[in-house]
């Protein structure tokens, strides 16, 4: 089975970092799709990044516009581990931040792709003005 663990969320002040991390598990495909997702209190999970992985290296990455520049996806792939570094944070980026792992399409690793994938249980981040 696949398991995906989130942590690393908390609460930070406006222009702060933090680093969220997923350990995955049980996934075994050597073409994979992973990506990061939030969803806000009242509104829809909405895709951050992605991260499309060939064989041992990354292939290409998606980033949502809102967080192009301050965001970027990364994979330990000795540690099986995903990680978002978010930077210049942002209060309208507060909400529960989800891990995801999905098989690619066609077209690499779009947002809607993981609508059937696995996901991990989430982790709250916070950020304050």
């Amino acid at each position: 089975q696949v398991r995906l663990v989130e942590s690393g969320g908390g609460s930070v002040q406006a222009g702060g970092s933090l680093r969220l991390s997923c350990a995955a598990s049980g996934y075994t495909y050597r073409s994979y799709c992973m990506g990061w997702f939030r969803q806000a209190p009242g509104k829809e999970r909405d895709g951050v990044a992605t991260i499309y992985t060939a064989g041992t290296a990354t292939y290409s990455t998606y980033y949502a516009d809102s967080v192009k520049g301050r965001f970027t996806i990364s994979q330990d792939y000795a540690k099986n581990t995903l990680y978002l570094q978010m930077n210049s944070l942002k209060p309208e980026d507060t909400a529960m931040y989800y891990c995801a792992t999905t098989l690619p399409s066609g077209s690499g690793c779009p947002p809607h792709g993981f609508s059937s994938g696995n996901w991990g249980q989430g982790t709250q981040v916070t950020v304050s003005s």
